[in-house]
């Protein structure tokens, strides 16, 4: 009995520390270099049940046992819940890497021969897979005109027109 009111009462706990699940998707567009570049700022306690659920094992971001795989696994779950297509044309992102700050987990991406942006469409459904309360702000820069939007939980279709 004992065990159960631990558990109840470090949920309740846990749940007034962090009562929310936003993640912060920053896409940029670099004229100069002919890139996008992509940041996605998520809570790691967050990412980390996402990604343990797609792939039926326990995921550590902060003290990977094998740091390729978990990479590959990040890789892989960016690339399938958040898709690009610009200008009328899907396109692949290239990923980076990743960094733990704090409580959050930034992952970065790029996009090559990118020459101009007019039409930006995402599909982000980032963490959705492990929380229906997920709330994903985008914010989108493209020849210094910043454009943002909030999707909600199903919602995971933007479109931005510079």
């Amino acid at each position: 009995m004992a065990v159960v009111y631990y558990k109840w009462l470090m949920t309740g706990i846990l749940a007034l520390l962090h009562p929310f699940f936003v993640g912060v998707t920053e896409i940029q567009h670099n004229a100069k270099d002919r890139t996008l570049e992509i940041s996605v700022k998520l809570f790691s306690d967050d990412f980390e049940k996402a990604l343990a659920k797609v792939n039926n094992s326990a995921v550590d971001l902060n003290n990977p046992k094998d740091s390729v795989k978990t990479n590959k696994m990040v890789a892989a779950y960016l690339q399938q819940h958040l898709i690009l297509n610009v200008n009328g044309k899907s396109v692949q992102m290239e990923f980076i890497g990743y960094e733990k700050e704090r409580e959050a987990t930034w992952c970065f991406m790029q996009v090559d021969n990118i020459s101009a942006v007019n039409k930006l469409a995402v599909i982000n459904s980032l963490l959705y897979d492990a929380f229906e309360q997920q709330i994903n702000l985008m914010h989108v820069t493209v020849n210094g005109e910043r454009k943002s939007t909030k999707l909600a939980f199903p919602d995971q279709k933007a479109e931005f027109v510079f």
